[in-house]
């Protein structure tokens, strides 16, 4: 048995499911979120802190139910464990959840993730949310933080899916990443268009002025692009809405592919045209480009998100596209195509 030195004490942590997959010392940075890397790895090789009773180096993969000690001062516990700030809290439409991740129905305006420190995003609402429901505890957040797995431009609303656990987060993150996966946006464009296409090239984007540029030939600092659309119907004004897949997720991609064409996303303020969003402004109060990712379709699938299997997940069309695109008599295409879906959590 070990003995203690004066002033010392020992904190025993359990793994839970919701932070299993991960890697210890990830966990300990989580949890000793003010150390520096040197100090927790300093701690392991002098077995200050173990892993089921044996010294560690780090990097094994945690289980549920493994044990971590940490053999260390109360005052040193304190001063690296740092606080945790008070979760934030707003009505979240969630359109599927299960033990390991949910999906919500992002509004426009919203931040997928912080762009800087004092932001608060989607993630610190699903966190608040996490917490009000008692899936997680403020202790379980020293070692294990919910995150998103795809992002939205702030002024795009739609389906963002969360990780609830490490395994869910990593998984889903890996479909997404790997695009096993099918994303439809709904969109409504300025023009007529009338065949469905399959468009390539080649996207820059200006870091500095936060706009995209697209190219038919590749140049220095360009990715590769591509976008499928199909028109569903075509308003009594000659704009079309669209249902777009977007097989590479690039920034912007969608609004600067589109323009580029010459049917620019209607509210688009950054790559639209002023005219047409000024009429749709003034007649529907239309403030955000209506553009929303829409649809998510899931391959035949095992393992811990299993429950997605070869389900489709729909997200709601906001309020004020839906107002557009009743007064454009466009509305019943839209139920036409959400036929069969995942519609809403119950």
């Amino acid at each position: 048995m070990r003995d203690f030195p004066l002033g010392e004490t020992m904190k025993q942590l359990v793994v839970k499911e919701l932070e299993s997959g991960q890697r210890l010392d990830k966990f300990l940075g989580k949890y000793l979120k003010e150390a520096p890397k040197s100090f927790i790895y300093k701690m392991l090789r002098k077995k200050n802190i173990t892993l089921n009773g044996k010294k560690a180096t780090g990097n094994e993969k945690l289980q549920a139910d493994d044990e971590i000690k940490l053999f260390l001062s109360d005052d040193t516990l304190e001063k690296f464990c740092g606080e945790e700030k008070s979760s934030s809290q707003t009505d979240l439409d969630i359109v599927y959840e299960d033990s390991h991740v949910l999906f919500v129905n992002k509004p426009a305006g919203m931040l997928s993730q912080k762009a800087e420190k004092e932001d608060i995003s989607l993630v610190e609402y699903v966190t608040g949310y996490l917490l009000k429901n008692k899936f997680l505890t403020k202790e379980d957040l020293r070692t294990f933080r919910p995150g998103v797995c795809n992002r939205l431009d702030r002024n795009t609303s739609g389906l963002v899916a969360a990780g609830k656990t490490v395994q869910g987060l990593q998984e889903m993150s890996q479909w997404f990443k790997e695009r096993n996966l099918h994303k439809y946006y709904l969109t409504l464009v300025k023009g007529k268009i009338e065949k469905p296409a399959h468009i390539k090239g080649y996207l820059w984007k200006d870091e500095k002025k936060n706009k995209v540029f697209v190219f038919q030939e590749q140049k220095e600092g360009s990715l590769p692009i591509e976008t499928k659309y199909e028109p569903l119907g075509l308003s009594q004004n000659g704009d079309t809405l669209l249902k777009v897949e977007l097989l590479t997720g690039r920034s912007h991609q969608i609004r600067s592919h589109l323009s580029g064409t010459g049917h620019p996303v209607i509210g688009d303020w950054k790559y639209g045209e002023r005219e047409k969003n000024e009429s749709f402004r003034k007649k529907y109060g239309v403030e955000y480009q209506l553009l929303h990712a829409w649809k998510l379709s899931f391959p035949k699938t095992e393992g811990i998100l299993k429950e997605l299997s070869l389900k489709t997940i729909t997200a709601d069309i906001p309020e004020n596209f839906r107002r557009a695109l009743e007064g454009e008599g466009l509305l019943k295409f839209v139920s036409e195509k959400n036929k069969g879906d995942v519609k809403k959590h119950e």
